[in-house]
C-alpha cells in the first residue's frame, strides 16, 4: 500500500492533536471493521454580526496512519472555517488534500468528516 508524501507528513507528526477543555462540540465516530476511533472537538468564536467560525479544532484518534493523517488533515481544513463552510468538507476534500489515499483506506477520510459533522452537530444542539 503506498502512501502519499501528505498522508506520511500528517501521520508522522499529525497537526492539532489533543484534546480542547470545555469543548463548545464532541463528535466521536467509529469502525467495527477495521477498530478506528475518531473523537473530534471543536471550539466556536462568536463574532458580532458574522457567523461563527471555528477557533480551534483537535482531534484524538486510535487507528492506523491513514486514520491520524486524515484526522490531521481535517482539522487543518476546518479551523478558521464558518460552521455551515465545515459543514460541507466532504471525504473526498480531505482525500484531495492529502494527495490521495489508497482504495482501501477511504473510508477514513469518511470518518474524519463525519467526526467534523457531529461536533457541528453536537454543538448546534447544545445552544
Amino acid at each position: 500500500m503506498q502512501y502519499s508524501k501528505k498522508v506520511l507528513e500528517h501521520f508522522t507528526r499529525p497537526h492539532n492533536q489533543g484534546k480542547i477543555k470545555n469543548a463548545d462540540g464532541v463528535g466521536m465516530v467509529g469502525n467495527p471493521k477495521c477498530g478506528d476511533i475518531m473523537r473530534l472537538y471543536i471550539k466556536v468564536a462568536k463574532t458580532k454580526g458574522k457567523s461563527e467560525t471555528l477557533k480551534d479544532v483537535k482531534f484524538e484518534t486510535l487507528g492506523c496512519g491513514a486514520a491520524i493523517a486524515t484526522s490531521s488533515m481535517v482539522t487543518d481544513l476546518a479551523k478558521g472555517k464558518t460552521l455551515d463552510e465545515a459543514m460541507k468538507i466532504t471525504r473526498q476534500n480531505v482525500a484531495d488534500n492529502l494527495e490521495g489515499l489508497p482504495p482501501a483506506k477511504m473510508h477514513c477520510s469518511n470518518l474524519a468528516a463525519d467526526a467534523l459533522h457531529r461536533a457541528i452537530k453536537n454543538y448546534r444542539e447544545k445552544k
